[in-house]
């Protein structure tokens, strides 16, 4: 990361994907996220996902973040995302129009494309069709949010227009990011990138400067960008949890890829598997060090930790945010109002 980078904000990101059942997964994570508001985090993240628990533990997450909305006071809420192929994106932007007022203008409204390829049929879409669905529901809900008259005759109420500048697209290609560009939306950058056939070892950011690039080059003139980088990050006191920690989250990870027919990667040490899964996880020290490399950050606005797939105990993300909002964003050049870090572990 060099210095002069525009990283601004910080964020934490989480699908859900606590032990226990729903109501304990979304206890864990509201508990979670006011942990990082109180450290000083900038905004919050949870991704949708239907049907498939080990992928993510919420399919409605304009629901949960209203929960969000009344415990908190400050931080930023983001969807990460919703899939808006498989939504009926009127009914979206009356709920994200309601959710913003009623937190104070604190959503941010991330959409995408999906998701879980074998999730679609179940909304009587067929995977292949999925961006140009998107495309037709990304232009009602704009629509709609402008308050501009819909099919029928009818504008929502409320209307909510300052919703259209905080828009952000999630994508894993050249295209989608030129797209989210010529739209003056935000781009959001996924840790679970897929690598390009035959290239296994090729690093997040291998990929994702080439889509940074057609974003910025795309973007309207006076737009300013907005650009958020995903990233697996854990946090420790003792390089030796995180490694406790990532044998057994990375390689049941692992044993799920293979039973969806991926490639197994389940013999390799679990060092290589930090590697492969471009986990940053270490002391405060390790993990700064560590981001410094990732040259994607170097024009990211945003960056917003998740501790998946390690997916530690609840202690341990708590400290993770502790750890990463006092110690490590201010050594990337991201001044937190907490400055100290009291030494202690998590048993």
């Amino acid at each position: 990361m060099k210095s002069g980078s525009p990283l601004r904000r910080l964020g934490f990101f989480s699908r859900l994907l606590d032990e226990g059942s729903a109501a304990e997964r979304y206890r864990l994570a509201t508990a979670q996220i006011l942990h990082a508001e109180a450290e000083g985090f900038d905004s919050a993240w949870i991704a949708q996902h239907h049907f498939h628990e080990h992928e993510g533990g919420l399919p409605a997450p304009l629901v949960f973040l209203a929960q969000i909305a009344a415990r908190t006071g400050r931080i930023r809420l983001g969807t990460g995302i919703v899939t808006l192929p498989m939504e009926l994106p009127i009914r979206v932007a009356e709920d994200a129009a309601v959710l913003d007022l009623m937190s104070g203008g604190r959503l941010e409204l991330g959409v995408g494309s999906g998701g879980n390829p074998a999730a679609f049929a179940a909304f009587g879409l067929a995977d292949e069709d999925r961006r140009a669905v998107f495309e037709r529901n990304l232009a009602l809900l704009t629509d709609a949010l402008a308050g501009r008259e819909l099919p029928g005759g009818d504008r929502i109420y409320p209307v909510r227009p300052e919703l259209l500048g905080r828009i952000w697209h999630a994508t894993f290609s050249v295209n989608g990011a030129r797209h989210a560009g010529v739209c003056g939306a935000g781009l959001l950058l996924s840790r679970t990138q897929p690598r390009p056939d035959g290239q296994p070892d090729a690093r997040l950011s291998d990929i994702q400067d080439p889509m940074v690039d057609a974003y910025l080059a795309a973007l309207p003139p006076g737009v300013a960008p907005r650009i958020l980088a995903s990233r697996s990050v854990f946090v420790v006191d003792d390089r030796a949890d995180g490694l406790r920690f990532a044998e057994i989250g990375l390689r049941r990870y692992q044993a799920r890829l293979a039973e969806r027919g991926h490639a197994g990667a389940a013999h390799l040490p679990v060092e290589e598997l930090i590697r492969r899964q471009d986990v940053h996880l270490g002391t405060p020290e390790e993990v700064a060090a560590s981001l410094r490399t990732d040259r994607v950050l170097d024009r990211a606005t945003d960056l917003a930790v998740q501790v998946h797939s390690v997916d530690p105990p609840h202690p341990f993300v708590l400290r993770s945010i502790e750890l990463m909002g006092r110690a490590v964003a201010p050594a990337i050049g991201l001044p937190r109002p907490g400055v100290s870090v009291p030494a202690r572990r998590v048993a």
